[in-house]
């Protein structure tokens, strides 16, 4: 049960953005570098339920939208930079400011809704989740609370939000609330089948190519494997989307390990990590020694250095958390 405090707490948050989107009239709403799914479906649901009502949305994504969620509906109004004056400016599913893009950010935004354990509360009004299993089941129950509508198209984006955030239902933040959203959203009109394949199972011949080479490059000490992506091999294969694919979940997959560590390198000099864990381990600890964050089971962190540099510093930091027992 939460606190009643929390709730109370809860009820302004909601009435102060209830009142700030009515009195909305142009709006943007942006979401992280190298979107994944949560962020293209909080974006889009939020951006898609505000159109409903006559608000002028500009949804703003500086990477773009990856391949394989371009089928999602609106996708394709996603631009990778504002082109037009707003009054409003939402951040949705982004720990940090600075994470949506130093050429997005016009200026702190007035409301964020995020689930990241480690979110540094930039905004003026900031409903923050941590226990959420997604940024996009937030939405999913405040939309109504905000006398928002959930179409079909809503729907849709908001089940593909917490079906890649919860890798199909499957990490260990879900719960049976979460199913209860996502049974809301089916009701609403999402086909969960027709989402869940493209979301979760659908790859092209480059992102399964991408794939290969990172898994050539597996390695593993004790309970820790990790693998590296190099800029040449994303070139080499032909697959044009700055992510990893979705990499991270093949490894968070083998029953070898407790932490998995995915290296992606976007430059000589700056190299992506993610991690991932098995329950009882909290990576956030880590990311956050980075500078990155995220949750105890997933988390992330863009790092300075070379490839050698980052990989020697992180293996070793994630090697001591597994030594000491460091849980949560």
């Amino acid at each position: 049960m939460k606190n009643p405090r929390t709730n109370w707490m809860n009820d302004e948050i909601h009435a102060a953005i209830r009142e700030k989107l009515k009195k909305a009239r142009r709006i943007l709403i942006a979401s992280h570098v190298r979107p994944d799914g949560d962020a293209i479906g909080s974006l889009l649901g939020l951006g898609l339920s505000l159109q409903a009502v006559g608000k002028h949305v500009q949804m703003v994504l500086r990477d773009g939208v990856p391949d394989n969620l371009s089928h999602l509906p609106g996708s394709s109004q996603i631009v990778t930079r504002p082109s037009e004056a707003f009054d409003t400016f939402i951040a949705v599913d982004s720990g940090e400011l600075k994470r949506i893009g130093n050429e997005i950010v016009p200026r702190q935004p007035d409301i964020q809704i995020d689930h990241h354990v480690t979110n540094s509360r930039y905004a003026v009004i900031n409903l923050v989740e941590s226990d959420a299993v997604a940024t996009a089941a937030i939405l999913a129950e405040s939309l109504p609370k905000w006398e928002l509508p959930i179409t079909k198209e809503v729907a849709s984006a908001l089940l593909t939000g917490i079906l890649t955030d919860t890798i199909g239902f499957r990490t260990s933040n879900m719960n049976a609330n979460a199913l209860r959203v996502a049974a809301d959203l089916v009701d609403h009109g999402a086909d969960l089948p027709h989402l869940y394949f493209q979301g979760l199972v659908s790859r092209s011949i480059e992102a399964a190519r991408y794939w290969g080479m990172g898994l050539s490059t597996l390695q593993q000490k004790d309970r820790l494997i990790w693998a590296t992506l190099r800029e040449t091999d994303r070139l080499a294969v032909g697959y044009n989307n700055l992510d990893d694919a979705d990499l991270t979940d093949i490894l968070s997959s083998i029953s070898d390990a407790d932490i998995s560590v995915l290296f992606i390198e976007h430059s000589p000099d700056i190299i992506k990590v993610s991690w991932r864990s098995q329950p009882g381990w909290d990576v956030s600890k880590i990311a956050e020694q980075f500078g990155g964050g995220g949750h105890a089971a997933a988390a992330g962190a863009e790092i300075p250095g070379t490839l050698e540099e980052v990989q020697a510093a992180v293996l070793d930091a994630t090697e001591k958390l597994l030594l000491n027992g460091n849980s949560k």
